[in-house]
């Protein structure tokens, strides 16, 4: 297949995953709405988003390198993009002290900063994990 064509295919199955992911996250996240948190100066909700897209993004990267087809390269992109959303609901779970969710919408940034390392840092993992 023509290499221009190729990479124009393979973009394009990452935008569609990055946008999935987007939306399933916004449709988990219950107490506030992602994009009127970031259009409202949040800067813990947008690193927390800006950790997902790169973290998905990540995770896609290591899809293309290791199949051989944009469908395998899509399905794997999304099996890792489930994991990511895992790992934030675990992240979740394992704060009992406080509400993840909560203290983004209160603008907490070290929250912010923990949420956008976690979700790169797995990304790596779950991206390696990819063959």
């Amino acid at each position: 297949m023509n290499p221009f064509l190729l990479t124009l295919l393979y973009w394009a199955a990452a935008i569609v995953v990055v946008i999935a992911g987007l939306v399933i996250f916004e449709l988990m996240t219950r107490k506030y709405k992602d994009w009127d948190e970031i259009k409202g100066n949040n800067a813990a909700v947008a690193l927390s988003i800006g950790g997902k897209i790169i973290g998905i993004c990540v995770i896609m990267t290591f899809s293309i390198f290791h199949n051989d087809s944009i469908s395998e390269t899509i399905i794997w992109g999304l099996f890792g993009m489930v994991l990511q959303l895992l790992a934030y609901l675990l992240f979740e779970l394992l704060t009992r002290g406080f509400s993840v969710e909560e203290q983004l919408k209160k603008g907490n940034l070290a929250v912010g900063i923990v949420s956008f390392s976690v979700s790169v840092g797995l990304a790596f993992v779950i991206g390696a994990s990819i063959t």
